[in-house]
């Protein structure tokens, strides 16, 4: 097991720098995430500790708490409905075309529903177990798609930024203060103990995010994070992601990558013709919409973001958006579409 945790490590050494190298935004998290994929498809067997992830999301959360500013509540009350119009548009199109897919047997069971869903993958999981789908298949599908997605948008990134700009943003390490860090600190362990408290899926980055922003926003708090802590957070998302690949995992759903990737890429496809769309019709940069419609996490869209001169508070406002809807409507949207397809009742979950 050490032997394997210095291969992770010894992996992200050389892929961060030779992302960097040729200014990939998001380099530590795609370089990190990529050494994961490496080792967990070789037959590692190492995988990172839940509380690292969680601790790694509510940082992730505090980060983009940090820039949710009066201006920013202003804008998103005056453009709510184009958040909540491309968040619908994004769950309509993953329900339509999985149950497309499951109609047509395409892939076994309600499997294509789960896994096309974006919600978290632990969830989708659940509910396809208990729904008649292949859950192992479902978890393929969903970090498949955070892949696919980390990797398009790093790449759009570097071209939409060019020759500069990708240390923008949250990643400037402007020095900030011992008060500032110790506030963050204390906001992110308080988010994570009320989500622990009420057994919240989504918690970990999205009380910490509520709590901070709203604070911030009343002006009671100032939330910054030296840049160490942010690379380092990016490591561990990227690990967590990248660690699921295994190699029993690819094996099991060997018959059905065409079908699965097709599927994430078509969905990527749709989100891409919404962002330019927006970029069409409200002036929003390509970059900016192209990341605040993208289908995968919401941590690693920030963390882009984050990385290059994207509009961070308009991406994260429609991301948290989508992460809040797909939380309260997500399961039983799912639920209903695979009770479409299957011709009957699901059991209850």
């Amino acid at each position: 097991m050490f032997w394997e945790w210095a291969l992770l490590a010894a992996g992200t050494g050389v892929l961060v720098p030779v992302l960097l190298l040729v200014r990939l935004p998001a380099a530590w998290l795609l370089g990190s995430l990529l050494a994961g994929v490496v080792v967990g498809v070789g037959g590692g067997r190492i995988r990172l500790p839940r509380s690292s992830r969680v601790a790694a999301q509510a940082v992730i959360g505090c980060m983009i708490a940090a820039r949710v500013t009066p201006e920013f509540l202003e804008r998103f009350a005056r453009q709510w409905p184009v958040y909540l119009g491309v968040t619908v548009s994004t769950l309509l199109a993953s329900s339509v075309l999985g149950f497309v897919l499951a109609r047509r047997g395409l892939l076994p069971g309600t499997t294509a529903i789960w896994g096309l869903s974006p919600g978290g993958a632990s969830t989708m999981m659940l509910l396809a177990e208990a729904h008649g789908g292949d859950h192992r298949l479902v978890a393929f599908m969903q970090y498949l798609r955070v892949l696919c997605v980390a990797v398009l948008a790093s790449l759009v990134g570097r071209g939409a930024a060019g020759s500069g700009g990708l240390v923008a943003g949250a990643l400037r390490d402007s020095g900030p203060g011992v008060s500032a860090v110790i506030t963050a600190l204390l906001i992110a362990g308080a988010g994570l103990a009320i989500s622990r408290l009420a057994r919240l899926r989504s918690g970990p980055l999205m009380v910490p995010l509520f709590l901070g922003a709203g604070l911030q926003a009343a002006g009671l708090v100032r939330i910054d994070l030296p840049r160490w802590l942010l690379l380092g957070t990016f490591v561990v998302l990227g690990w967590g992601v990248g660690l699921q690949f295994t190699r029993a995992g690819l094996a099991h759903a060997a018959r059905s990558i065409p079908w699965v990737l097709g599927s994430i890429l078509l969905l990527m496809a749709f989100c891409g013709a919404v962002a330019w769309i927006l970029h069409s019709a409200a002036g929003t940069d390509l970059l900016t919409a192209y990341l605040a419609t993208s289908p995968g996490g919401v941590d690693a869209a920030a963390v882009i973001a984050a990385a290059t001169n994207a509009d961070l508070s308009f991406v994260m406002g429609q991301q948290t958006v989508r992460a809040v809807l797909v939380m309260i409507v997500g399961p039983a949207l799912a639920r209903g579409v695979a009770r479409g397809v299957a011709g009957g009742l699901p059991r209850e979950v």
